[in-house]
């Protein structure tokens, strides 16, 4: 890498390669282009420079922030938080603003929906590739006749599945979002009432044929009940939009080699 790329030099502070180099590990390449790592690299670790340098410009001093339990941020992580909340600033959202917002489309807010649902699984070690072709060739039969029969699916469930629900016919009752693993979830939120996946659904626990038997669409939230979200997502969106500003004036006033911060090239 030292003959294919410059030193990284940052308003003439020179940055160690060995710096550019641990960047690099967190920015896979693609087969064949081994040097975009390098430069995706020194372009992350030009953009902490100038931050770093900023921070010291302004004279603020490290004061790592409790991330986690018993996890603290490393100084140099404080010192980029604190100059940022240091220089970018934003007004609170009006109550007009906010509303304008959520008149742009209520049906945007919605309590979550409720499934009644039932399925047929056929368990498996997903990691088996055995085991996993095996109750794949199980299911999509299953599936074959669920969807040719619809009629039939709890007799189906109660003769083949392999979750404990077969004794009510695979109802699982009613679920929410988050109530099952995302592949399930995933692979239910199009069905309409009465359908079934017409192919089986790979989760953790092996493949599902999965039938939605009742939809209750969440309800229409009044402005009063979402104010808070929207404002503090309108509020976030302001601060990144600041942040992205304050960061382009760094860099469109700083002298830098060996990178290419703000290049369209430097992600193609």
């Amino acid at each position: 890498m030292a003959d294919l790329f410059p030193d990284l030099v940052v308003n003439g502070e020179v940055v160690p390669r060995r710096l550019v180099a641990a960047e690099a590990q967190h920015h896979p390449a693609p087969k064949g282009k081994p040097g975009r790592a390098w430069r995706n690299a020194a372009n992350a670790v030009a953009m902490r420079t100038l931050l770093l340098q900023e921070a010291r410009r302004r004279g603020l001093r490290p004061d790592p922030a409790e991330v986690g339990p018993g996890r603290f941020e490393t100084e140099d992580e404080a010192l980029i938080r604190e100059v940022l909340e240091a220089a970018v600033t934003t007004a609170t959202p009006t109550e007009a603003e906010v509303r304008a917002e959520w008149q742009r489309d209520p049906g945007r807010f919605r309590s979550p929906p409720l499934w009644e649902v039932s399925h047929i699984l056929c368990a498996c070690d997903p990691r088996d590739e055995a085991a996993r072709t095996a109750a794949h060739a199980r299911a999509a039969d299953l599936a074959q006749r669920a969807v040719a029969d619809p009629g039939g699916f709890p007799r189906l469930a109660a003769a083949h599945s392999d979750c404990g629900s077969k004794t009510a016919g695979g109802a699982l009752g009613q679920l929410g979002p988050g109530d099952t693993v995302p592949e399930f979830e995933a692979a239910l939120r199009p069905l309409g009432e009465g359908e079934i996946t017409p192919a089986p659904v790979l989760t953790r626990h092996g493949w599902h044929v999965i039938r939605l038997d009742a939809l209750a669409e969440g309800a229409m939230l009044p402005f009063e009940t979402v104010r808070p979200k929207i404002a503090e997502a309108m509020e976030k969106a302001a601060w990144a939009r600041a942040a992205k500003t304050f960061v382009a004036q760094l860099v469109a006033s700083a002298e830098i080699t060996g990178a290419d911060i703000g290049s369209a090239k430097a992600d193609e």
